[in-house]
């Protein structure tokens, strides 16, 4: 169980407002803000130290990036996004012309546009149509053919919060012998992880949302039978295995790491890298399952107001294995412009997505936010 209130004096938004829109950008703790401010002010007055404490830094990054994946930690890497893992599936797997990519027609642009890149390759990408906004695995099935060779799929959709049901999809792509690629952003640091049990070949993930880190910062997933059959799409100077000797940089001899290291690009963002390495500790310090309970807690007490409150439709998916940190609620008027203003004017943050009021809770949340929430619904069904 968390410790709700020493969480919150970390993080110094909570004073003033009820934040809901982890889903879109995470609010950085002060402590990984005090990172930035002392790296930025050594910086300021022409210092350059600790640049072998930053690959220390680096190597916890993985570490925990590891645990958050359910992963080994040489098959865990530091991406600047969720982009940069997509790109790496897209650009590295070992593709042909007349190959096909099958995506869902609701996932987030981010896990769209790399995979559209490769028709100029040759590769058909196929988005398959959702049903009722959710990623339907009957049609899923019936889509493939002897040409398909990938399944990219959100974790967490970020619209309404449906978790997919990543161990059926890892099984029939392993049956298939499909590569399965996942956009884990909405999902990673708020519900747990198993790639392994799930089958995912490669994972990506931006930790500017439930990771609680700057954008900038991310962290990717490959699975070592993987790295034996990636195309690598570039190379890095860091990605070589340098045995931290750098007194010799002209030894062209050197091979390229053997962990998922080898995809890592430099230079890196230190001051962002150090803020990721405290946060990721924090977050794995006070456990993902832990979070998660603690998050689905909070959306009980808006699911059991919105289902009695008439004036109010739930848009996401109730069912257990389906849930998310994400709830998704619409209004009967349709407009949700108004009730989105109305709760901003009262110091609730949420977010506006295809139709609904989406509300991300995380781990510095507690009840007394979700009833400045409620009490912000209320007057606007008493008013409407």
């Amino acid at each position: 169980m968390l410790n709700v209130a020493a969480v919150r004096k970390l993080f110094p938004h909570t004073r003033k407002t009820a934040y809901f829109n982890t889903a879109s950008n995470g609010p950085l703790a002060t402590p990984a803000y005090q990172v930035m401010d002392a790296h930025y002010q050594t910086a300021r007055m022409a210092g350059i130290g600790g640049q072998m404490e930053l690959f220390d830094t680096l190597d916890r990054i993985r570490k925990n990036a590891a645990t958050i994946f359910g992963c080994r930690e040489d098959e865990a890497g530091f991406g600047f996004n969720t982009t940069f893992g997509i790109n790496l599936a897209a650009f590295g797997l070992p593709l042909k012309p007349g190959d096909e990519v099958l995506l869902s027609d609701v996932e987030f642009p981010a896990n769209v546009y790399p995979w559209l890149g490769l028709r100029q390759r040759g590769i058909k990408v196929t988005l398959l149509k959702n049903k009722n906004g959710c990623f339907d695995i009957d049609l899923f099935e019936q889509s493939i053919t002897h040409r398909t060779r990938v399944l990219s799929l959100s974790f967490v959709q970020f619209f309404n919060g449906y978790k997919n049901d990543l161990t059926t999809l890892g099984k029939i792509c392993r049956e298939r012998n499909l590569f399965f690629v996942v956009d884990a952003i909405q999902g990673a640091g708020a519900e747990p992880m198993q790639v392994h049990k799930w089958n995912v070949d490669i994972a990506a993930a931006g930790c500017q949302k439930w990771m609680l880190s700057p954008q900038g910062t991310g962290i990717f997933y490959i699975s070592d039978a993987m790295k034996k059959r990636m195309i690598a799409p570039w190379r890095s100077w860091l990605g070589v295995d340098w045995q931290c000797n750098w007194s010799n940089l002209l030894d062209f001899s050197r091979p390229f790491e053997s962990s998922a290291r080898q995809y890592e690009l430099g230079t890196y963002p230190a001051a962002h890298v150090l803020a990721l390495d405290w946060a990721l500790t924090f977050i794995n310090k006070l456990g993902v399952a832990d979070i998660q309970a603690h998050n689905h807690g909070l959306l009980d007490r808006l699911i059991a107001y919105l289902e009695n409150e008439p004036y109010y439709r739930i848009t996401s998916c109730l069912d257990k294995k389906h849930r998310s940190s994400i709830l998704t609620f619409a209004t009967a008027h349709g407009d949700i412009k108004p009730l989105h203003q109305q709760l901003l004017k009262a110091g609730v943050v949420t977010a506006m997505r295809e139709g609904s009021v989406r509300v991300a809770a995380h781990l510095f949340n507690n009840a007394r936010d979700i009833n400045r929430l409620i009490a912000v619904l209320k007057q606007a069904a008493k008013g409407a």
